[in-house]
């Protein structure tokens, strides 16, 4: 059977260079800047550009002002190159694994209140069980670090979603991987439903009620989280009739809970750091009702998955958080 190759214009496929530079230029808003940060003279840059328009036949950036801007065409090209380039760091990964080069190092983008509590019990386990595997943590919040992982600049990324509220919340059941509908080819492995627990001041009027409602702190001062988790306190907050006085705004959990204990404000925290939480003098730790469930996975590639350090990360992962999960309710 005869078979047809598809190329762009002069017969030559698109190589990776090309779509660097685009996303470069995404990235600058400027070819002075993206030649500047692939190592190439601006007039070098511009000229790639014009080949390469040539070669797909339509205009790939336009000029915006001062700064130039990639057209929609220039924009599909720059968001395959994530792709191309997560995809050639699995392939490294994994064929380094198999010639015996190295034991594995796994880059990790977590989640302050996962960094705090579940991170460091599964990677007391990588060490124990592969003691060679190196992993290096870097802190991101969703969805940046959904952002660095597409791009090939981590491994394996610790992200949540709230039921009901994020786009990409979906009932993933335990056990279960599943990939996520706006980005093919990333694998979810679900790892706990986090409920979020209030935290008040030991001497607050509340504080002797063993569970409260959402709606009984209308009328508190705040302190919010993380700005996904402000979202959620916000949003939970309007389905209670209420808009919350939000006094303060910090993603360090340690501040959170300093500032409660200080009597300038309550908090919601998720139930990762509740073991913290309860540890911290002067704060009470109540169940709280009118709150929706905070579903934390791990993420990665397909051809990730395939890397033997990158699996033994996830699995370490869900290890950790069957031991930390409490039933729900």
């Amino acid at each position: 059977m005869h078979h047809r190759r598809l190329w762009f214009g002069d017969d030559r496929p698109l190589d990776i260079g090309s779509l660097r530079l685009l996303q470069a230029v995404a990235e600058h808003g400027s070819l002075t800047g993206a030649a500047h940060a692939i190592g190439i003279s601006q007039p070098a840059a511009s000229q790639h550009v014009r080949r390469l328009e040539r070669r797909v036949g339509t205009a790939l950036v336009e000029r915006a002002g001062r700064a130039v801007r990639l057209t929609p065409a220039g924009a599909a090209l720059a968001r395959h190159g994530d792709t191309i380039g997560a995809t050639l760091r699995a392939a490294l990964l994994e064929v380094e694994a198999l010639a015996g080069i190295r034991a594995g190092v796994v880059r990790l983008a977590t989640f302050p209140s996962s960094t705090a509590t579940l991170v460091p019990r599964a990677l007391a386990m990588l060490r124990q069980d592969h003691p060679g595997l190196t992993v290096r943590l870097v802190e991101a919040e969703p969805p940046e670090s959904l952002a660095l992982l597409r791009s090939g600049e981590c491994d394996v990324v610790l992200a949540f979603s709230y039921a009901g509220l994020d786009d990409d919340a979906g009932a993933l059941a335990d056990g279960a991987a599943d990939a996520a509908d706006d980005a093919p080819g990333l694998v979810r492995t679900p790892l706990i439903d986090d409920v979020a627990t209030v935290v008040l001041a030991h001497d607050h009027p509340l504080a002797g009620q063993s569970r409260l409602h959402l709606s009984d702190l209308a009328q508190e001062e705040w302190i919010a989280g993380c700005p996904r988790c402000r979202d959620h306190l916000l949003r939970a907050a309007r389905a209670a009739a209420f808009s919350p006085d939000v006094s303060f705004a910090t993603d360090d959990y340690s501040a959170v809970l300093g500032l409660v204990a200080a009597g300038l404000g309550v908090a919601l925290v998720p139930g990762l750091v509740r073991p913290v939480a309860e540890r911290h003098p002067g704060v009470a730790v109540r169940d709280v009702t009118g709150v929706s469930v905070r579903r934390v996975h791990a993420a990665t590639s397909a051809d990730l998955m395939r890397v033997p350090a990158v699996a033994a990360t996830v699995a370490a992962l869900r290890e950790a958080a069957a031991e930390f999960r409490r039933p729900l309710g």
